[in-house]
């Protein structure tokens, strides 16, 4: 039987005197990435035994709201991507991005 390989991504946050954080870090040693920073984060897990998402969502106090409506959108559109290939649902991921380009229209993000 072949050796299982097994990869480990790590997350580091660094929290002010409130718990509010100030710094995220991330390292993912099979792809490459040594303590680089971010400015937000969101995670999400599939617990199978409850049938419920779990999920921490993180973003530094100085992560700008510009940025932030940015990274949403951004995170919409692969979202949209990833439930393509999941599911190969044409129907819903066209309704999906529809949602991404209202999203993006409403929020001016073409011209930003």
């Amino acid at each position: 039987m072949a050796k299982l390989h097994t990869s480990e991504i790590t997350l580091k946050v660094a929290l002010d005197e409130n718990r509010v954080p100030e710094s995220l870090t991330w390292s993912a040693q099979d792809g490459g990435i040594d303590n680089e920073e971010a400015k937000a984060m969101l995670l999400s897990v599939w617990d199978s035994g409850n049938k419920e998402s779990l999920k921490i969502d993180l973003w530094t106090k100085d992560m700008p709201v510009d940025e932030m409506k940015i990274f949403f959108h951004q995170t919409l559109v692969s979202l949209s991507d990833t439930f393509m290939k999941a599911t190969q649902d044409e129907k819903m991921t066209a309704t999906m991005k529809d949602f991404c380009d209202y999203f993006a229209e409403k929020l001016d993000l073409k011209n930003m």
